[in-house]
């Protein structure tokens, strides 16, 4: 993969880490919040939706315009119209961006069955003439893919592995479960480590990396060239560092509960706060919470009451009472099972 290159500030000598794309999650705001606790290496958008009435989202955009983490940018695209991916694509190679990503591997329904996202991985031929017009147009900097091992099944999945490698995919990101296993069941860690072998581009594993010790792991087993991070990354923002710490065989930082409730403190700052009705602005903090709260305690105490809070002084009286307490806790260095 000669165009996609680290910069001069990254550690070269480490396998990559990203954030994964995660919709509603990692817009420019939460770039920053992750940056603050130690950057991935790269960044990638929530998807721009691509149709034949589609504009560049501004909100999305900005997390590449209004970027100051100092880490590369890919901008996501999602959608099946060939002439507008490929217009979409000419347009955002006018920014400042790491590349192009084209999502192949969306879970949810009502994107899937558009046939789009994950829906794509059912039409290799649809895959072929896609990803050949973009690969056309996107001929100045890195063309990317992330996509799931399979729609129901993997039968398909060689087919797209060797269409990647037709034209000159630049980097692969890989979920290793199915578009209908969504988030469950065990991640297929051996399908990454055969479109490692496979494919001619670097490959990052994604699935259920949730903590430094996983995350060698999964490299170890799949030779990969790097993690991608998503959900786990929302309960423990320090992880990207964490991983760096394992990588170069360094103890890793534990990190006071002190240290998570300020972060909880950020989260409530989101953009949006002044116009969200209190309501809305505590489910909003929920999502991130049920993440956060499955390394707080191995009972699941938090996690539950966490849940049955309705204002902002019930959610935060409950963030002290787990959070500050005690200043010798530490949040986990990997969720605790059966919470």
């Amino acid at each position: 993969m000669s165009q996609v290159s680290l910069p001069q500030s990254l550690q070269k000598d480490l396998p990559l880490t990203a954030l994964a794309p995660m919709q509603d999650v990692t817009n420019l705001w939460f770039m920053k919040v992750i940056a603050h606790y130690g950057s991935p290496d790269y960044f990638f958008t929530e998807y721009f939706r691509v149709n034949d009435t589609s504009r560049l989202n501004r909100s999305i955009l900005a997390a590449i315009t209004e970027n100051d983490t100092g880490r590369p940018v890919f901008a996501q695209m999602i959608g099946e119209s060939i002439p507008d991916l490929v217009r979409t694509a000419k347009e955002l190679c006018g920014y400042n961006i790491a590349g192009v990503d084209l999502n192949m591997g969306c879970p949810a329904p009502r994107i899937y069955r558009k046939n789009v996202g994950g829906g794509l991985l059912l039409s290799p031929e649809k895959v072929e003439r896609i990803l050949g017009e973009l690969r056309s147009a996107v001929n100045d900097r890195p063309l990317t893919v992330k996509m799931r091992v399979g729609f129901e099944n993997t039968d398909n999945f060689y087919k797209i592995l060797d269409i990647i490698n037709r034209h000159s995919i630049d980097l692969l990101s890989l979920h290793g479960r199915t578009v209908k296993d969504m988030y469950h069941g065990a991640v297929k860690y051996d399908l990454i480590a055969e479109a490692v072998k496979r494919v001619n581009c670097p490959v990052l594993a994604n699935g259920n990396i949730h903590s430094a010790t996983t995350a060698l792991e999964v490299l170890s087993q799949t030779g990969a060239a790097g993690v991608m991070v998503g959900r786990w990354a929302i309960g423990n923002p320090w992880l990207f560092n964490q991983i760096r710490q394992a990588l170069r065989c360094e103890p890793i930082t534990l990190v006071p509960l002190v240290e998570v409730r300020n972060y909880i403190d950020r989260l409530w700052q989101t953009p949006r706060a002044s116009t969200m009705p209190e309501r809305s602005r505590v489910g909003y903090l929920k999502m991130f919470l049920n993440y956060i709260a499955l390394s707080v305690d191995a009972e699941g105490h938090f996690l539950r009451l966490m849940r049955q809070t309705q204002t902002e002084v019930e959610m935060f009286n409950l963030c002290d009472r787990f959070l500050l307490a005690d200043i010798t806790k530490t949040l986990a260095l990997a969720p605790y099972s059966g919470v």
